[in-house]
């Protein structure tokens, strides 16, 4: 997929996430092409990319429509995925890490690092990190050495927002939204160092806690920025 087309499935995904579109709601490619300013190809790849993630689901032979689902729905489907990506960490933790697998963590972990680098975060970003917080979830899931976690995982992920990669930043809170991303990149180096020192349980409740990050931090990040300091 390249960069436009990542950048249509990212803002037709962020727009269905704000309830720009209702629930139940028939999209038409025409209509959201012309929305997003683009091409119809792009927008047709989007709603592909988006029925995937369970945002959408076939209405007829070529159309789509929003998937109805209800907060409960969503918060559940990330309770999953912590729990099964949590027994993949401990897995991985109790069997040990290759050196290939420690250095390709280490890689998307520096990604993290450099994106964060800057002290702020700006909307293109978000595909930046959407795609190294991919592969670092991938690559604990897939060295796990258990497919059925794997297929689990998967059929999880079709749900809305379940996906380690489906990510909304609220461009109306940036600062707020950078501090949950380096939260997210604290989070990231103490899984690996409880796979390092292959502490099964430690990794296990660290993986099962990042994945609430999303929808459980938002209100205790707002109170920090306006804490007193010391």
């Amino acid at each position: 997929m390249s960069d436009s087309d990542t950048s249509v499935v990212s803002r037709l995904r962020k727009l269905i996430g704000e309830g720009a579109f209702r629930q139940g709601e028939r999209l038409g490619e025409v209509a959201v092409a012309e929305q997003l300013g683009v091409s119809r190809t792009p927008v047709r790849l989007a709603f592909r990319t988006l029925e995937q993630e369970g945002l959408l689901q076939r209405a007829g032979k070529r159309g789509f429509r929003v998937r109805e689902f209800t907060e409960a729905d969503v918060l559940c489907a990330v309770e999953v995925r912590g729990a099964l990506e949590g027994l993949a960490a401990r897995r991985l933790a109790e069997q040990g890490m290759s050196p290939v697998l420690t250095a390709e963590l280490e890689f998307w972990i520096q990604k993290g690092r450099d994106l964060l680098a800057k002290g702020y975060l700006e909307e293109q970003d978000v595909e930046v990190w959407s795609e190294l917080n991919r592969h670092f979830h991938e690559n604990i899931v897939g060295s796990a050495g258990s497919s059925v976690i794997g297929d689990a995982i998967a059929r999880n992920n079709h749900l809305p927002f379940a996906a380690a990669d489906s990510i909304i930043i609220d461009s109306e809170a940036l600062d707020r939204e950078y501090r949950k991303l380096q939260l997210a990149q604290v989070q990231h180096e103490l899984v690996v160092q409880a796979l390092r020192h292959g502490e099964g349980a430690r990794a296990e409740m660290l993986m099962r806690e990042h994945a609430l990050i999303g929808l459980r931090y938002a209100e205790l990040l707002d109170v920090g920025r306006h804490a007193p300091s010391g």
